[in-house]
């Protein structure tokens, strides 16, 4: 049977409704197609993301079950839920990505029913991605590549035998590596970001995987589970990786977000993530904002989502670093002195006092030259980006016409690399 990786990833809490009956399968798709209508008529007279999701999700969970029952596959075959589904959270139109976990390699035998009951999910209406393993396959394809790696730790039990899915836990996080983990979803970032031009303010920008999408949301719980640090925001906040208002910041950017993508898969009748010009008036409408007399709806709608895209940005980038600080303890590592003010920290530029750039203003343009002048240095530390981000407010009028400012400045253009890099970094 042909077997194709998983490309999402997930894990939720929410189990199936065994005792929710459904009929055959031959009425099962005219009830999906009317139980997924309903959602979507109660979330759009009261919105509400998270019930959504959740309630989806418990829907295909009955569907599947009750159709990996009357498919008699082995009692030890076990079928598991992985990417957005496995973590609970089922958009519209998104696949439901499942993976079906066997004691041993496929045999003719049972290849015929294994495909019997994918093709019935088709059937039935679902959009099915799916892969068929054992749980050494499992975990030799996790070693390789780190996208059915970050699959695995959040795969979630559907039907089927339990014994087969706690191998599969135990397995997943026996030779787990968090460090090997953070690297890699750093790397992928950097990469994901670069086919975006590494800007959330594109004109139709993918709401999911764009800079300041919901992947870079995924991407900070994911480390921070990986590294058993913590397993939503509100647990972030407890274990002091970021401050009560960034959690809280983190949670309603991430509703906007899914109920934007909500929004935009019901109005396109399709697994849609990029808000095209075509919705953009549409979701203007949906959200209740008004034309004014000098904009647009659909102008106040987009630009409060690149306020949201850019304000997820900044807040991922502190939290991979207090994330990073947490992974990589810098136990016995002396700092490098730049000058009175900055310190290079684990190849991080770090300011020697936390309220530097409240004290003397005129360091928040010198941090940015520094960090121009020494190529070693990979970023600013979080305490840095969160003193810089606290002090923005001097820069205001006076400060432009400072002439030291403006000097400073000046050399920042004048510099013979990384030019357009700083002054996106500045923004």
């Amino acid at each position: 049977m042909a077997v194709r990786s998983i490309a999402g990833q997930g894990m939720s809490a929410v189990q199936p409704r065994q005792s929710l009956a459904w009929p055959p399968v031959a009425d099962s798709r005219e009830r999906l197609r009317e139980a997924r209508a309903a959602l979507s008529d109660t979330y759009l007279s009261r919105p509400d993301a998270a019930r959504y999701l959740r309630g989806h999700c418990r829907l295909v969970d009955t569907l599947l079950a009750a159709i990996w029952r009357r498919a008699s596959l082995p009692a030890d075959f076990a079928l598991v839920a992985v990417g957005g589904y496995g973590r609970g959270e089922l958009f519209p139109h998104s696949d439901v990505d499942i993976l079906i976990l066997l004691p041993a390699p496929l045999s003719g035998e049972h290849r015929a029913a294994v495909e019997q009951f994918v093709g019935t999910l088709w059937d039935v209406g679902l959009e099915i991605g799916h892969s068929v393993r054992t749980v050494a396959e499992c975990a030799e394809e996790a070693a390789k590549d780190i996208t059915i790696q970050t699959t695995l730790l959040e795969a979630r039990h559907l039907a089927g035998s339990r014994t087969s899915f706690r191998d599969l836990e135990d397995a997943v996080h026996r030779d787990f590596d968090p460090r090997r983990f953070f690297k890699a979803k750093r790397v992928e970032q950097e990469q994901r970001h670069e086919k975006f031009q590494d800007t959330p303010y594109s004109l139709e920008p993918n709401l999911k995987e764009s800079p300041g999408g919901l992947r870079d949301l995924q991407v900070i719980l994911w480390v921070s589970r990986a590294a058993r640090l913590a397993k939503d925001w509100r647990a972030l906040a407890v274990e002091g990786l970021v401050t009560e208002p960034e959690a809280r910041q983190l949670k309603r950017h991430q509703d906007l977000l899914r109920h934007i993508r909500i929004r935009l898969h019901l109005l396109a009748n399709r697994r849609e993530d990029r808000i095209l010009f075509d919705y953009q008036d549409a979701l203007a409408t949906q959200f209740g904002i008004p034309t004014s007399g000098s904009k647009r709806a659909s102008e106040v709608f987009m630009q409060r989502y690149y306020r949201t895209a850019k304000a997820v940005t900044q807040l991922n980038t502190i939290l991979l670093q207090n994330l990073g600080a947490a992974i990589f303890p810098s136990h016995g590592t002396e700092p490098e002195v730049i000058n009175e003010r900055f310190q290079s920290v684990r190849e991080l530029l770090d300011a020697r006092d936390a309220d530097i750039f409240e004290r003397e203003p005129n360091a928040i343009l010198e941090s940015f030259l520094i960090m121009q002048q020494r190529s070693e240095l990979k970023g600013m530390t979080a305490a840095t980006l969160r003193a810089l981000w606290r002090a923005r407010a001097h820069i205001d009028a006076p400060y432009r016409r400072d002439p030291v400012n403006q000097a400073r400045f000046i050399e920042i253009l004048r510099q013979p690399r990384g030019i357009v890099h700083e002054l996106r970094r500045m923004n």
